[in-house]
């Protein structure tokens, strides 16, 4: 089986994108910083300075961090084990094969089973049908390639 590669959400940005995500990052973060040395001085500082200054820095943390191409979420399927990258602040997951009990399968949901009685849940968007689809393919075809049990369930509601 080849490696599968899929992005849970947007598609990849170009170089040029993630360069000016960085350049913009760095500025959003250095305008906080002097915002902090400069206004913090004065005798009138409120909240909403210090929610200005939070504010500047989170969102320049995370264009540098997405600029960096450390927020990007995805899914990679190879032979042999399953690698997960669910959320943009935590590192990536790896399922191999030898850890996976069962996988169930629903309409905007994966779950795996792992031996160990752990349960690591994948949500997959609403917006991004093709994707999904492919997904669970790239599930289904592991899963048989590894004797690996899965059930298809559906969601009612």
């Amino acid at each position: 089986m080849e490696k599968k590669y899929y992005f849970l959400g947007s598609v990849e940005n170009s170089k040029l994108v993630k360069i000016i995500q960085v350049i913009f990052g760095i500025l959003c973060f250095a305008i906080a910083i002097y915002w902090l040395t400069f206004n913090v001085k004065s005798l009138k500082t409120d909240r909403t300075i210090w929610i200005t200054i939070i504010f500047l820095a989170g969102f320049g943390f995370y264009q540098v961090w997405a600029g960096l191409g450390m927020a990007t979420r995805f899914i990679e399927i190879n032979s042999d084990n399953i690698r997960l990258k669910k959320t943009i602040l935590l590192p990536f997951v790896d399922l191999a094969k030898e850890e996976i009990e069962k996988i169930e399968i629903f309409p905007f949901n994966l779950k795996f089973y792992l031996k160990t009685g752990k349960t690591s849940i994948l949500r997959l968007s609403s917006a991004y049908y093709e994707t999904n689809a492919a997904i669970k393919d790239g599930i289904l075809e592991f899963a048989d390639l590894n004797s690996i049990v899965y059930e298809l369930k559906e969601e009612k509601i």
